[in-house]
C-alpha cells in the first residue's frame, strides 16, 4: 500500500482555497480515490481481523469500512461542483482508511 501516494491524491482535493479542478481532472480524481478506497478496504478489514471482537480501534475501523462502501454506492450528479464535492467526501474517507491501516499496523510501500 502506498498510503503516502492516497494520501496525496485526496489532499488535492482537500487543501483549503485549492483551485477547482476542470471536469476532466475531477472525474480523474474520483476515479483514483475510488480504486484506492477500493483497494485499501479489505487491507484495513485484514488489520481488524488480528484484534479482539471488542476492541475499539477495530470498531472504529470496522465503521470507516461500511461509510466508505455507503461512498462508493452513490453516483454523483452530474456537474463539475457535484463530482467535487463528492471528491472531498471520498477524500476524508481515503484519509481516515488511510489512518486505520497505519494505525492498525498495516504495511505501507
Amino acid at each position: 500500500m502506498d498510503i503516502a501516494t492516497m494520501r496525496a491524491t485526496a489532499h488535492r482535493l482537500l487543501v483549503y482555497n485549492a483551485e477547482q479542478p476542470t471536469a476532466e481532472d475531477a472525474e480523474t480524481l474520483l476515479a483514483l480515490m475510488r480504486g484506492q478506497i477500493e483497494l485499501l478496504i479489505p487491507e484495513v478489514q485484514a488489520c481488524t481481523e488480528r484484534l479482539p471482537t471488542d476492541d475499539i480501534p477495530r470498531y472504529c475501523a470496522l465503521a470507516c469500512i461500511g461509510e466508505a462502501r455507503g461512498k462508493l454506492s452513490i453516483t454523483p450528479k452530474p456537474g463539475v461542483d457535484r463530482a467535487v464535492a463528492y471528491g472531498r467526501r471520498l477524500a476524508r474517507v481515503l484519509n481516515a482508511l488511510c489512518d486505520h491501516h497505519e494505525n492498525l499496523g498495516g504495511a505501507s510501500a
